[in-house]
C-alpha cells in the first residue's frame, strides 16, 4: 500500500536538479508570520556587510528585498562566492549545524540596497517544532543546497575553463528554470540569469579576464546571449550538446 504521508505537505522527490523540489518544497519568506511576529526588519545600504567571518551564527534571515552575496575568502586573499540569494530565500541556516558559539567563517553582503527579517536561532527552533510544515521545508531546503554544494564541488575538478564555467551556467540555469516555469512567456530552452561576469568569475574561482573571455567564445558559439544593459541568457540544450561533445576550450 502506497505511503500517503508526505502528500499533507505537497513535498516531491528531487528529480533532475531539483526543479519539482524547488518549487514545491522550499523554505521562503512566505513560511514565516504574516503578521511580523517574529524576528525583526533589517535594511542594508548597498555594499554592506549583513554579517563578517568573526560575526557569531546565532541568527537565520529570510532576503524580503534586494541581493544578497555570501562568500568565502581564497589562498589568493580574493573571496569565493559561495551563494547568491534572492528575494524570499532564508540565509544563515548553517546555524543550526555548529550552533550560536560558532562563527560565521564567511561574509554577507548586500549587493544593492536591501531587506531582511533577521531571527534569532532560538525563536526560529521554537517556531520550527510547533509547525510541521515548516519542519517539512526546512529539511528540503537543506537537502536541496547539500546537493547544490556538492554540484559546486565537483565543478572545481574540471581544469578547461570552458567545461568549469559552462557547467556553472547550467547549473545556475537548472536552479533558476523551475523558478521561470510559471511564466507564460518561458522558453524551457533559454533561461534568463540575474548574473554579472564579476558573480561568475568568484563562483568558478577564475579571474574575471578570464571569465569574459570564455563567455565571449560562448557567445560567438551561439551558446549564450548578452550585452549591455541585457541580461545574460543561457541556451541550456545548446550549451549541454556543446560540452558532450567535448568542444570547449
Amino acid at each position: 500500500m502506497p505511503d500517503d504521508s508526505l502528500k499533507r505537505y505537497k513535498l516531491q522527490f528531487p528529480q533532475g536538479e531539483h526543479e519539482d523540489c524547488l518549487a514545491l518544497t522550499e523554505l521562503t519568506a512566505e513560511h514565516l508570520p504574516p503578521d511580523g511576529s517574529l524576528g525583526r526588519l533589517r535594511r542594508y545600504r548597498p555594499k554592506s556587510d549583513v554579517w563578517q567571518p568573526d560575526d557569531r551564527a546565532d541568527r537565520i534571515y529570510f532576503l524580503l528585498r534586494g541581493r544578497v552575496v555570501i562568500s568565502a575568502g581564497s589562498a589568493d586573499g580574493g573571496e569565493v562566492s559561495v551563494r547568491v540569494i534572492e528575494p524570499g530565500q532564508p540565509f544563515g541556516e548553517l546555524c543550526f549545524c555548529g550552533g550560536p558559539t560558532e562563527y560565521r567563517r564567511t561574509t554577507a553582503r548586500a549587493e544593492v540596497e536591501s531587506e531582511a527579517t533577521e531571527i534569532k536561532v532560538g525563536d526560529f527552533v521554537d517556531y520550527v517544532r510547533a509547525n510541521r510544515e515548516v519542519f517539512a521545508a526546512v529539511l528540503f531546503t537543506f537537502c536541496i543546497r547539500l546537493g547544490n554544494a556538492e554540484k559546486r564541488l565537483a565543478l572545481f575538478a574540471y581544469r578547461n575553463a570552458g567545461e568549469r564555467l559552462g557547467r556553472l551556467l547550467l547549473h545556475l540555469a537548472a536552479s533558476a528554470q523551475a523558478r521561470q516555469a510559471s511564466q507564460p512567456e518561458h522558453d524551457k530552452g533559454k533561461v534568463t540569469l540575474a548574473v554579472t561576469h564579476e558573480e561568475l568569475a568568484r563562483m568558478a574561482v577564475m579571474s574575471r579576464q578570464r571569465v569574459t573571455i570564455t563567455m565571449g567564445e560562448l557567445r560567438r558559439h551561439g551558446l549564450v546571449d548578452y550585452g549591455r544593459n541585457r541580461a545574460l541568457v543561457v541556451n541550456v540544450p545548446a550549451l549541454t550538446d556543446y560540452l558532450m561533445v567535448g568542444l570547449a576550450d
